[in-house]
C-alpha cells in the first residue's frame, strides 16, 4: 500500500502530459503502474479507497478462506472488470510498452514479462508480481509458477537501462535513509518452500541485492542519469492498510513530491525543450 505514493506521483505526471516510451512495474508497481498506460488518472487510489476496509477485498478473511492476502477474484475479477473497469482499450492501443517482473519460484530469478493486455492471461502476470511469499497463493503461468516479483528484483532499473532505456524516472516509495535488514521470516520461508531451494536463497539474498540496487541508484542520480522520485519520510501506511484516509495521505504526499519537482523533471524528460539549449 506504500504504492499510493506512486499513485500519487504518476497522477500527477499524467495530469502534466508526461508521456514514456516504455515502464517497468514491481508488485504494487505493476498493479498500479498499468493505469499510466491505460491513462486512468485517479483509478488506482479511487478503488482502493473504496474497497481497502472490505473484507472481501484483502486481510486475514481473506487469507484464511482463499489463502491469499488480497482475495484474487474479487481484486483480479470483480473490481477491474465491474466495479472501476480497467480501459483494456486504451492500454492496448498506447504504443508505451509495460512491463511486470515476476520470480519464478523453480530458478529464484527474475523473469520480466511485457504485458500485452487482457489477452495476455487477463491480470494473471499482474497477480503474480504482486503475490507476497506466504500469504499468496504461487501464481501459474503457462507451466510456470510464480510470486512476488520483488523477491528477485525490486527495483529493476538495471534491467530497463539494458531494454535501451536511458533517461529513467525512478520512483521509491521509501525515503532516502531507508536500507533493507534480513528478512525475520525465513525460517517460516525455509519451511513453506522448502520444495523450491533457489527461491528461498532468492529471499535470504534479497536484502543485499536490494541495497546494492539503492546504492547504484544514488550513484547515477548523483550524476544526473537517473531521476529518483521518493518520500522524504516513512509513509503513514501499513502493508495491507485499512484505512482509506491513510492511502489517501500516502498518495497525496506523492501528488506533492510530483508537482514540487514537476519542473525538474520535464527538464530531465525533454532538455530539448529547454529554452537556449537544443
Amino acid at each position: 500500500m506504500r504504492g499510493m505514493f506512486t499513485c500519487g506521483v504518476m497522477d500527477v505526471m499524467m495530469k502534466n502530459g508526461i508521456v514514456f516510451d516504455g515502464a517497468v512495474g514491481v508488485s504494487a508497481g505493476a498493479a498500479f503502474g498499468v493505469n499510466y498506460k491505460s491513462k486512468q488518472i485517479g483509478r488506482a487510489i479511487r478503488y482502493n479507497m473504496k474497497f481497502c476496509a472490505d473484507k472481501r477485498y484483502g486481510g486475514i478473511h481473506s487469507l484464511l478462506t482463499s489463502g491469499n492476502i488480497y482475495n484474487t477474484e474479487f481484486c483480479y475479477g470483480e473490481v477491474p472488470l465491474k466495479h472501476d473497469v480497467f480501459d483494456f482499450e486504451t492500454y492496448q492501443a498506447n504504443p508505451m510498452e509495460f512491463y511486470v517482473v515476476c520470480t519464478d519460484v523453480d530458478s529464484g530469478k527474475a523473469v520480466y514479462h511485457k504485458y500485452e493486455g487482457q489477452e495476455d492471461h487477463c491480470f494473471d502476470w499482474i497477480r503474480a508480481s504482486a503475490s507476497m511469499p506466504v500469504v499468496s497463493q504461487m501464481v501459474e503461468i503457462d507451466g510456470r509458477k510464480y510470486l512476488d516479483g520483488a523477491l528477485a528484483d525490486s527495483i529493476p532499473v538495471k534491467f530497463f537501462e539494458r531494454e535501451g532505456y536511458d533517461r529513467n524516472v525512478v520512483i521509491l516509495t521509501r525515503p532516502k535513509s531507508y536500507t533493507m535488514k534480513t528478512n525475520q521470516m525465513m525460517p517460516i520461508i525455509r519451511a513453506k518452500y522448502r520444495k523450491y531451494p533457489k527461491l528461498v536463497a532468492a529471499i535470504e539474498n534479497r536484502h543485499r541485492v536490494y541495497n546494492e540496487t539503492l546504492a547504484y541508484i544514488s550513484q547515477m542520480e548523483r550524476a544526473g542519469k537517473l531521476l529518483v522520485i521518493r518520500p522524504d519520510n516513512a509513509l503513514p501506511v501499513s502493508r495491507v492498510e485499512k484505512d482509506p484516509e491513510k492511502l489517501k495521505k500516502a498518495y497525496e504526499i506523492g501528488r506533492a513530491a510530483a508537482m514540487d519537482r514537476m519542473e525538474e523533471i520535464q527538464k530531465y524528460l525533454f532538455p530539448e525543450n529547454v529554452p537556449g539549449k537544443g
